[in-house]
């Protein structure tokens, strides 16, 4: 009944949004879908007096989207629209906080079910788009998080241009977020500090069909500013080998009131992927500088290639290293599986006790998409990790993530 409520309410946003306004083309263009996403979450700590031995939780997500087309005209009319709604299978207020589940502040047990709804009108002239509402950007300065059993979200207006080939524009003002694991609608900011607004803007060129090029600039008001600087590039070695490079650099620093305190961080990082048939194999590299953390926004996700499966990477000075190996089983003729490990090192990062907090994840991740039959697309994963640290840092444990995915086109 949740799910169908959720469904219904899409639809009759999107009728309600467009009232009287010419249809041609905005249910044509249309496309709805629903994703459940089953999430099974354990985490062991393993350091001596950690505050929790464990958390586990066991939750059922659905999200049903709701894309429209535009109406005829110079100036096309349409709606986006978002539902998400979370329930819990099994967790306990000694066992939360794995991110999955909202609960509730007064008694700490987790809830029962939450949810939200979401819409965004858009605007589209020629090869420009403004929405306003719901939003889920995904740019190197804000980048929403979907690595639970929902998604976050966020509340503003957005404009993306695609007039120049090759050229893709994006600029906006967030004042909103909604957390993964959270139905309220929170003012934006990062860590403890609320501000009013995020601005953002900048673009990618696409210099050549190997070569593609990015700057953003965000600021978070009266907390930080930040400049990004970005270069993809893949360069084929032979038939079936192939090199792509992926280079970013971020320069953060104070806005206004400093109301996060000072922010002074340089974050250069990136990762070179080896490709040859069914294989890939990653070297990435991070280097942290300045007096504070690298920033980023609550509800988002850091654009690092170190964000890994439970740690970011991101403490002040840290540098780190990362080793990847990826292979696709098509290449042994069994199309759908995959598996994925990678080691990450952490060290120098600054500490309460001095410069040489050190930290490593090491993940392991297995996965089967089922390729035919009435279940066609069904996904199943199994994710492991182990987390340890030290000097400073006290954080040491073993996760394991099962999680069950499908996603139903509705039209």
């Amino acid at each position: 009944m949740h799910t169908i409520r959720i469904t219904a309410s899409l639809l009759a946003a999107a009728s309600a949004t467009l009232a009287g306004s010419a249809m041609a083309g905005f249910m044509e263009d249309s496309k709805a879908s629903l994703e459940m996403r089953n999430f099974y979450l354990n985490r062991d700590f393993r350091q001596s007096n950690a505050p929790q031995a464990k958390a586990e939780e066991w939750a059922q997500g659905f999200t049903a989207r709701f894309e429209s087309g535009f109406t005829e005209g110079t100036i096309g009319v349409g709606v986006d629209a978002i539902g998400e709604l979370g329930i819990k299978l099994d967790s306990s207020r000694d066992r939360r906080n794995t991110g999955l589940l909202a609960f509730d502040p007064a008694s700490g047990e987790p809830v029962d079910d939450y949810s939200e709804l979401g819409v965004a009108g858009k605007l589209r002239f020629s090869k420009t788009v403004l929405k306003v509402g719901t939003l889920q950007p995904a740019l190197p300065v804000v980048t929403y998080n979907d690595t639970r059993l929902l998604s976050s979200t966020f509340q503003g207006g957005m404009l993306t241009s695609r007039e120049i080939d090759g050229l893709t524009v994006n600029a906006g003002r967030l004042t909103r977020a909604n957390l993964r694991d959270s139905s309220s609608r929170d003012d934006i900011g990062y860590g403890a500090a609320s501000s009013d607004a995020f601005d953002f803007a900048g673009g990618s060129y696409a210099i050549n069909p190997t070569l593609t090029a990015s700057y953003y600039y965000g600021k978070l008001e009266n907390i930080y500013r930040q400049h990004f600087v970005g270069l993809v590039h893949t360069q084929p070695l032979g038939e079936k080998l192939s090199l792509r490079s992926d280079l970013r650099y971020f320069d953060s620093g104070n806005d206004g009131q400093q109301r996060a305190g000072r922010i002074d961080n340089r974050n250069i990082n990136g990762m070179f992927t080896l490709t040859h048939g069914g294989h890939k194999f990653g070297l990435g590299f991070q280097q942290l500088s300045g007096d504070s953390a690298f920033p980023f926004l609550n509800g988002g996700d850091p654009y690092s290639v170190n964000l890994v499966t439970f740690n970011t990477f991101t403490r002040a000075g840290e540098d780190a290293w990362q080793l990847r190996y990826d292979y696709d089983f098509a290449a042994l003729g069994v199309p759908g599986l995959t598996f994925m490990t990678r080691y990450v090192d952490g060290r120098n990062a600054r500490t309460a006790t001095g410069d040489h907090g050190e930290e490593w994840e090491r993940n392991t991740d297995i996965a089967y998409v089922l390729q035919s039959g009435p279940l066609k697309g069904l996904s199943l994963r199994w994710r492991n990790l182990t987390f340890r640290s030290g000097n400073g840092l006290s954080t040491d444990l073993d996760e394991n993530r099962l999680i069950v995915g499908y996603t139903l086109a509705l039209w």
